[in-house]
């Protein structure tokens, strides 16, 4: 939600952050929040745009990355595909839909 956030809030300097944009949100993210927590979800959302705007202006220009995966590689192990039925079973028995071996989700995106 976060990242919805600041690609909608790249160049635009202030950001209405109403009942509509929540509406969106829940939507995309496939939540729903109660009507008597909207006013202060709102107020939260806004908070989190104001910290990202205040972290805009830091300037970075001369800054190196001080982490990145790039040239180090990664410290985790090799990813090796493997189909464990079992393992595989026991997954799909705790969606809440499944069909043909997969996990069955709502469309969000029209």
């Amino acid at each position: 939600m976060l990242r919805f956030l600041l690609n909608i809030h790249k160049g635009i300097n202030a950001m209405q952050i109403d009942d509509a944009l929540l509406q969106k949100l829940e939507k995309l993210s496939s939540l729903q929040i109660q009507e008597h927590k909207r006013e202060d979800t709102i107020a939260e959302i806004g908070q989190i745009v104001d910290f990202v705007e205040n972290l805009n202006e830091l300037d970075l220009e001369n800054e190196e990355a001080s982490f990145s995966t790039i040239s180090g590689g990664t410290p985790f192990r090799e990813d090796i595909p493997s189909t464990n039925p079992k393992v595989i079973k026991t997954i799909l028995e705790n969606a809440p839909k499944r069909e043909g071996g997969f996990f069955v989700v709502p469309k969000i995106i029209e």
